[in-house]
């Protein structure tokens, strides 16, 4: 299964990246860090979807999307065709992503910066704080009770935010008795990478108003986040429909509506 392949390479590139730089030395650069942008309090703007848009070069289902991408440049892009956000994709195994890629787009734009990556180690969220991110990525089914309990509660210590990827009930169960604040489904299932464009609107009634709900994955058009939001969606997270555009701020401008 490819999201064991993952998790697996995501272990032995944490352990490697340890070997380098000490968590006491990442820990102080965590700290001394500018303070996080809040990501959740973007999220929802009564009577309009807001986007979650990303930096995204390469996939393990499409492959590469746009190889020699600029992180600043598109951001920026992003930014002024309206992004509530932007997240990064910082593994490079699958991805082609990279921390780097995260400082650099959090130095070019003024709203809140994701890190989009397979958070299985204390280390990633300080790591993440250290580069910049003012939220992170926190996904269920690639992570244990206690993982998932250990991991929100260090991002909580360090003022990020996290989107909380679900995508069955019992994985929104889980995410709200962790107490998220922002749970995102994804429509794509990361044990076979098939997609299932409805099922945030379908999830939906089993998630408490009070959380912010993220549809990820398959948003390709302006009907998709029309009917998100008729389905009381509050945020889409866009990346390969943006990214494969030959102007990807254009592209956003269409996806939201915007003139």
């Amino acid at each position: 299964m490819i999201l064991d392949e993952i998790i697996a390479s995501t272990r032995e590139s944490v352990a490697a990246r340890k070997r380098v730089r000490p968590l006491g030395e990442l820990r102080a650069a965590a700290i001394d860090a500018p303070r996080p942008r809040g990501f959740a309090a973007v999220l929802r703007k009564p009577g309009r979807v807001t986007c979650v848009a990303e930096i995204k070069r390469r996939s393990p289902s499409a492959g590469w999307i746009r190889k020699d991408a600029s992180a600043p440049q598109i951001a920026a892009a992003y930014e002024a065709a309206g992004a509530a956000a932007i997240s990064v994709l910082t593994d490079h195994a699958f991805f082609g992503g990279s921390l780097d890629d995260l400082a650099a787009v959090r130095a070019a734009v003024d709203v809140p910066v994701l890190r989009k990556d397979f958070i299985i180690d204390p280390y990633q969220v300080f790591e993440a704080r250290a580069a910049g991110a003012d939220a992170i990525l926190l996904i269920v089914a690639a992570l244990s009770e206690a993982q998932l309990s250990r991991l929100y509660v260090t991002a909580n210590q360090l003022g990020l935010d996290a989107l909380v990827e679900t995508h069955d009930q019992e994985e929104i169960r889980r995410a709200m008795v962790l107490g998220a604040r922002v749970i995102g489904v994804n429509h794509r299932d990361l044990r076979n990478f098939t997609v299932d464009t409805d099922l945030a609107v379908r999830m939906r009634p089993a998630i408490h108003a009070r959380h912010v709900v993220v549809a990820e994955s398959g948003i390709r058009t302006a009907e998709d986040v029309r009917r998100m939001g008729e389905g009381g969606i509050d945020a889409v997270l866009v990346g390969e429909t943006l990214m494969r555009a030959p102007d990807p701020g254009a592209a956003l401008r269409t996806l939201l509506g915007v003139a």
